[in-house]
């Protein structure tokens, strides 16, 4: 019987879960569901149903429960960052977790800034500034006077949250704290400053653990619904890119790795956080990794252009897509992938075409025109971000490793090859 561990990887956008084993010839997954993941928007603002979640991953436990000759032996899941639910005395969770991509935290970091110097916060996490970080949704809701955090008992990140509905156990693992911008990068524990200046304390959240760490087994209620004994849920890396960037093959340290998917998140391992005036200057982040690492970082608007923009175009194929991006003229059109106006819009064709004519461009005519202008912008991104990485990065570059599902794009890879003037080697995709 194959001893099988069960991870649940969720992405901004989708979610699947996976039995992985080892056998003489390596490790083997297998996909047991895939479901989307989509933003709620209702009343003006945008939030996750995290029920429906807990459901799916539910569902992958049953199915995988009743595949002949496997032995679950652990669950482990990670999410994307940032994001969080409130939990009351009672246990319950108080309200469906607001988005990253909720409009609420527009200008959050300015206003946050006039308590607390930016330069003073960067040099105790060394995390990106971004309006949408755990720690300016958090000063947003204290100042709106939010219900639901005037009442929390616990504050859990998504990936704790899940973990808490399998086991009953109240956890905060130390990657997706990191990310949130709530951990100290020395001491790579919650910074208490911070969390007073929010005014919270490390009682509002749980037991911190690190990758690796049991945090507790599945319910007698999942164990019954489920058909599985007592499993131990392990806190893996929670933060979904901390996982991917574990699972990079690199041959040595000099490496920079770029996992692509909703977000492009470019960067290097490091032993120790890099945290100086030049970091800070251009936004880089310091976030947890697994095994004592940091990942030295950029967060880049990635594949969420192109995702948004096939909203309008029903169920056209990747391939088609790339294929009229391909027979497209080059550098017609470029943006900024990481504008604001890219952020949330309602219609980001529109948007796009948008600002390419608002800054003296050709009118973008095809759908091919638009892909192509994307996946460029985002090649010529990569680019201008890698400059900058290989000076602050202690190891020198010499190969990109892109991971994720975006690594299963040949063109874009290629033309990030061309860009960078380095090797790019793909995959693996389901990193």
């Amino acid at each position: 019987m194959a001893k099988c561990f069960f991870a649940v990887d969720l992405g901004a956008t989708s979610g699947r879960t996976i039995l992985g084993y080892f056998t003489p010839q390596g490790l083997i997954t297998e996909e047991i569901n895939r479901f989307p993941n989509h933003l709620i928007e209702t009343g003006g603002h945008f939030y996750w149903d995290i029920y429906e979640l807990y459901r799916n991953i539910v569902e992958g436990l049953k199915i995988a429960s009743n595949k002949k000759d496997t032995e679950i032996i652990s669950i482990g899941i990670d999410t994307w960052g940032v994001d969080f639910v409130c939990i009351g005395k009672d246990g319950g969770l108080l309200r469906q977790p607001y988005a990253y991509r909720d409009p609420h935290t527009e200008g959050a970091p300015e206003k946050y800034f006039k308590r607390v110097p930016r330069n003073e916060v960067y040099e105790l996490t060394g995390i990106q500034v971004m309006n949408f970080n755990s720690l300016f949704q958090l000063d947003t809701l204290r100042r709106n006077n939010d219900s639901a955090l005037t009442h929390a008992d616990k504050i859990l990140f998504m990936p704790d949250a899940l973990s808490y509905m399998l086991t009953g156990e109240m956890v905060t693992e130390y990657t997706i704290a990191s990310t949130a911008q709530l951990v100290n990068a020395q001491t790579r524990q919650l910074e208490p400053f911070l969390l007073n200046s929010i005014g919270l304390n490390e009682e509002h959240f749980g037991r911190f653990v690190y990758p690796g760490e049991t945090i507790g087994t599945l319910t007698q209620e999942l164990q019954h619904q489920t058909g599985l004994g007592a499993v131990p849920v392990i806190a893996v890396a929670g933060h979904d890119t901390a996982s991917a960037v574990a699972a990079v093959p690199a041959a040595n340290k000099n490496f920079a790795y770029l996992s692509s998917g909703t977000w492009s998140l470019m960067g290097v391992e490091t032993q120790t956080p890099v945290i100086n005036a030049e970091t800070e200057a251009l936004n880089f982040t310091n976030e947890g990794g697994v095994e004592g690492t940091i990942r030295l970082l950029k967060n880049i608007c990635g594949m969420w252009l192109l995702e948004r923009c096939r909203i309008n175009w029903g169920d056209t194929s990747y391939p088609e897509l790339i294929a009229e991006a391909e027979a497209s003229e080059p550098f017609r059109n470029l943006i900024c992938p990481d504008d604001k106006v890219f952020a949330n819009p309602a219609d980001m064709e529109e948007t796009i075409k948008k600002y390419c004519k608002d800054h003296n461009q050709p009118a973008i005519e095809t759908r091919g025109q638009l892909v192509r202008c994307i996946f460029e912008s985002l090649a010529l991104r990569y680019r201008q971000v890698l400059e900058n990485l290989q000076r602050l990065s202690p190891n020198p570059i010499e190969v990109l490793h892109v991971i994720g599902g975006g690594s299963r794009n040949d063109l874009l890879n290629q033309w990030t090859a061309n860009a960078i003037g380095m090797p790019v080697v793909a995959g693996p995709s389901e990193a």
